[in-house]
């Protein structure tokens, strides 16, 4: 990999490369990858290009990065799968509105359950994905990563294992479209807080409180985005029309 090429690609080429090492059988569920030095040096790439695929298939739950003890294979099913899910929507025309709305139903409840059911383990591992969203504030990929995995904690803490797995197929079959509008947000101060303040109701077993931040917090991410639902998006533009009435000829040429 040369090093002028583009962040993204060195990312994709830590993503094939363990892939094919899994399709071949190299890897199994559970498996511990090459110490990082060691893995950098075999892809022929900077140790942050390889930090960066990682993250990228730890947010897609393939891996799992355990501080201090390294990074493994995961060893469990995180999603009932996206390939069926991105075949069911090529079919039958899913709208990434429609996915993010299931999100908006699913996840305020997953909140809730976490919020009557969380544990210390839980809330230590959320508090830490709201620190390190903080930090990542300028790097959009590394921001979205902990913004995965603070909604994938969320999900463990719920205790359902069926709701979670939901969740992960969903959220994984967007992640490739929020990974793209990541890097032009302009609100992820606004959304860290947010997750600051899911992860206190979480903490303090506020389940109502939990739910309606939730809620709150993906339509806000939803509107961010550009997923609004058809009709909303038309209602914006309509009360946009007085203002457009009062502009002059010629003001706007396309």
């Amino acid at each position: 990999m040369k090093r002028g090429e583009p962040n993204t690609d060195r990312t994709m080429h830590v993503v094939n490369h363990i892939r094919t090492l899994i399709e071949n059988g190299a890897l199994h569920p559970g498996d511990k990858i090459p110490p990082e030095r060691e893995f950098a040096r075999s892809l022929k790439i900077s140790r942050a290009s390889l930090r960066t695929g990682i993250g990228y298939l730890a947010a897609m739950g393939v891996m799992k990065v355990r501080h201090g003890v390294g990074t493994f294979v995961a060893d469990g099913p995180p999603e009932f799968g996206k390939a069926s899910l991105g075949l069911m929507g090529a079919l039958h025309h899913f709208q990434t509105w429609q996915m993010f709305e299931a999100r908006i139903i699913l996840e305020g409840q997953v909140a809730a359950l976490a919020a009557e059911r969380g544990k210390e383990e839980h809330h230590a591992a959320l508090a830490e994905e709201v620190a390190e969203m903080f930090a990542a504030m300028n790097n959009p990929s590394e921001y979205l990563i902990h913004d995965v995995l603070f909604h994938r904690t969320v999900s463990r803490a719920s205790g359902n294992p069926i709701l979670a797995a939901v969740i992960e197929t969903i959220t994984s079959a967007l992640y490739d479209k929020r990974r793209k509008t990541a890097e032009r947000s302009t609100v992820r101060r606004e959304s860290a807080e947010m997750h600051r303040e899911i992860y206190r109701a979480i903490r303090a077993h506020k389940p109502l409180e939990a739910r309606n931040l939730m809620e709150k917090h993906l339509r806000m991410a939803q509107v961010a985005q550009g997923m609004e639902r058809p009709a909303e998006r038309k209602a914006a533009s309509g009360s946009m029309q007085p203002e457009m009435a009062h502009t002059e000829p010629g003001a706007h040429t396309n």
